[in-house]
């Protein structure tokens, strides 16, 4: 016999462990607070532009090749700001601590479609040394482009620019734990279904009817203990057995 479920037994089931779907939802988001606040060390970002275009006289006029020419320059200079090349001497500039190659999973070079203007964005834990690793890169891009490609038509669009209160992108506390309540209303929610259907117990006159369908014909209740009487008159145990010859009573 194919065994159907209704709403009704799908709200019951919630209902009947809604403490741990709380539980654990509450739990989820805890951990997620404390994590975002605490243990994950906040990062920083900065951007600085620049702007693709190729040198031309007075007797050259933009024209559509032009402007395609510098568009497919953008993604080779994209590759070549995060090139040792130009990170090298970033690093030696400023005088980091690390080398070009961990400097390059701090960068991205990132332009809109059929733009001449790239976005040089650096991520950092401080926002002081994002804002001038954003602003050395551009600028020593800038300079070196000249000697690598015999072409001088790199300018510097917009500088980055370190706020008063800059604010991190990343951790973000409230979308990590309104992920965690959700992620942990799921996880509650799939565990008490899972409870539900491993526990094969019969608990009460319906289960029988509902699953072995079999009429109930009685039930035991419940018998709590009778608390003792403490003004019962008990019996007199110690009453003499007549002897021989006497009559009861006598």
């Amino acid at each position: 016999m194919e065994e159907t479920i209704s709403l009704r037994e799908l709200f019951a089931v919630l209902r009947k462990r809604l403490w741990l779907i709380v539980l654990i939802t509450i739990i989820a988001a805890t951990v997620s607070a404390v994590i975002s606040f605490f243990v994950l060390t906040p990062v920083y970002e900065s951007k600085t532009q620049i702007l693709v275009n190729q040198a031309k006289n007075d007797q050259q006029l933009y024209s559509n090749q032009t402007v395609q020419t510098n568009v497919q320059l953008i993604n080779t200079y994209n590759d070549i700001i995060t090139s040792p090349a130009i990170l090298d001497k970033v690093v030696k500039e400023l005088k980091l601590d690390k080398s070009a190659g961990d400097l390059s999973s701090q960068i991205q070079v990132t332009s809109a479609q059929d733009s001449q203007v790239a976005q040089i964005v650096v991520q950092d834990t401080s926002a002081k040394r994002a804002t001038e690793i954003a602003n050395t890169t551009a600028s020593v891009f800038q300079k070196e482009v000249p000697k690598l490609m015999n072409v001088d038509n790199v300018k510097v669009l917009s500088k980055a620019a370190l706020g008063e209160k800059p604010s991190p992108v990343k951790p973000q506390p409230l979308m990590n734990v309104a992920i965690a309540i959700v992620v942990g209303l799921m996880v509650g929610v799939g565990l008490s279904f899972l409870l539900e259907y491993l526990d094969n117990t019969l608990k009460t006159e319906q289960d029988i009817e509902n699953i072995l369908e079999l009429p109930v014909m009685g039930v035991i209740t419940t018998i709590k203990d009778v608390p003792k009487a403490t003004n019962v008159q008990r019996p007199d145990l110690t009453a003499r057995v007549p002897q021989r010859g006497e009559t009861f009573g006598s």
